[in-house]
């Protein structure tokens, strides 16, 4: 090679055509890879590092928070106490977002009972629960740092209270793959037409390659937007296009090996594969009408109990993480769909049916062993009323960070069980408190991984999902 030749050479140039030497090694540094040496399929499937007692995930989120005084946390004192001022102790140093001054307390309206044979404390507006109730682990002592609705979502989803980071879903699907190839590893379906706070932070991919992100699935129209062929393309016609991108991508993953590329090529084969299998299994048609009737579903409109049912269609095709977002849980009292009373009692007939027939249909279908189902909101709500509706007739509370209740079942959770509590006015956790990284932990326990070496480097350091925190909590595993 000449002189002449040199000085037309860039930086970028030397660096890609380096081969094995400094440019591949670079690459290899900053992505946490080695470098590409041909397609690898990177949601193939996958062990866990450590034995597994779940497979898969279905996580409810009650979007708003769903005030767990009044369904699963039972304090009488607080009953008594109703309309006494909040004692100052329990105020100072903590911020709410809607109240301030001295509150006036509010205990439950709510009629609670024991409830199966376990005897845990459930309130009477989830009646179908009640016949899960020794089925689920409820734990009573989670906490939180946020008290608005988009940085609690995220902390909990993804680890972080700001956006960038990868939802709890990509990091299963980085470890896991999926175990069915026509099928994202990940969907996310929402209901109650309103997407949550944290947005598609919730289900990002954030720096793990985006074949990780979640796939946001419709009941309603096309499932993923996009999937049909357009007008005037026919199946063939796709397929070779498709084929002709590979090819491509193919080239540039061979010369520069970058594992984005890679990701490419599966997302392009992937979304040509979903065009068939995607419809199929979204359409609850084929459910027989004592399933349908079980749920509360109907084909056609969308809903949580239409989620719920697809939920459990998805994992029977191998999907390893599914997403439903359900919004209408804050229950400020701004208005009567936000009263602890009829109003709870209205927006649980949405979610109580369908997440006791998930939980008996699992069993059924023999996946009840390997599924990890959690029930959740991003915070709890206060024992007092909130600041702006206290003087009305409707009765709601605010956010809270301490001590509110998540629900889990299936996949090695204990059954009939409660963890954790409050003391008796429900502001402070008195027994063993568990923080959002400790649920987090648990999940990916649960799926066969140590949460601490789940990592993957990126701008400089290693990154998971608990980020420096979190332990698994051995308590509520069977």
């Amino acid at each position: 090679m000449n002189l002449s030749t040199l000085q037309h050479r860039t930086r970028r140039h030397f660096l890609s055509t380096g081969g094995i030497g400094l440019g591949a090694v670079a690459l290899a540094a900053l992505s946490g890879r080695a470098p590409a040496t041909g397609t690898i399929d990177p949601l193939a499937p996958k062990k866990p590092p450590f034995p597994a007692k779940a497979k898969r995930v279905i996580y409810l989120h009650l979007s708003g928070s769903p005030p767990h005084l009044d369904l699963f946390s039972w304090k009488p004192e607080l009953v008594k106490r109703t309309g006494q001022d909040v004692p100052e102790t329990h105020l100072k140093g903590k911020r709410f977002a809607f109240t301030s001054g001295t509150p006036k307390l509010l205990g439950t309206p709510r009629k609670f009972a024991r409830r199966g044979k376990s005897g845990i404390w459930m309130s009477d507006a989830i009646p179908k629960l009640h016949n899960v109730a020794d089925d689920v682990t409820l734990i009573n002592s989670m906490r939180t740092e946020e008290f608005n609705h988009a940085p609690a979502e995220l902390l909990l989803f993804t680890g972080s209270n700001r956006q960038g980071r990868p939802g709890m879903g990509s990091w299963v699907t980085y470890g896991l793959g999926t175990e069915n190839e026509n099928l994202p590893g990940f969907v996310v379906l929402i209901s109650s037409g309103v997407q949550p706070s944290g947005g598609a932070g919730c289900w990002s991919g954030g720096f793990l390659p985006s074949v990780h992100q979640g796939v946001q699935c419709r009941s309603k129209g096309d499932p993923v937007l996009y999937v049909s062929d357009p007008a005037g393309i026919d199946r063939d016609v796709r397929k070779a296009t498709i084929d002709a991108l590979r090819d491509l991508n193919q080239i540039q993953a061979d010369e520069l090996g970058h594992p984005e590329t890679a990701t490419r090529i599966a997302q392009y084969e992937l979304a040509f594969r979903m065009q068939t299998a995607v419809p199929e299994v979204m359409d609850i048609n084929k459910e027989t009408k004592e399933t349908l009737a079980a749920y509360g579903a109907t084909p056609g409109a969308p809903s949580f109990a239409a989620n719920c049912l697809l939920a459990r269609r998805l994992c029977e095709k191998g999907v390893r993480f599914v997403q439903l977002f359900d919004w209408g849980w804050d229950f400020h009292g701004t208005n009567p769909a936000e009263d602890i009373r009829d109003g709870l009692t209205n927006k649980c007939a949405t979610m109580d049916k369908p997440v006791a027939a998930l939980i008996q249909d699992l069993k059924r279908r023999g996946l009840f062993d390997d599924t990890l189902i959690v029930l959740s909101g991003e915070f709890g709500r206060t024992p007092f009323r909130e600041g702006r509706t206290a003087g009305g007739s409707v009765l709601g509370r605010d956010h809270f960070t301490e001590g509110f209740s998540v629900m889990l079942a299936g996949a090695g959770i204990k059954r009939g069980f409660s963890h954790g509590t409050t003391d008796d006015l429900g502001f402070t956790v008195t027994e063993n408190p568990v923080h959002i990284h400790d649920l987090q932990a648990t999940i990916l326990q649960q799926l066969g991984f140590d949460h601490t070496m789940l990592t993957t480097r990126f701008q400089g350091r290693d990154y998971r999902l608990t980020d420096v925190h979190g332990k698994v909590v051995d308590a509520v595993l069977g």
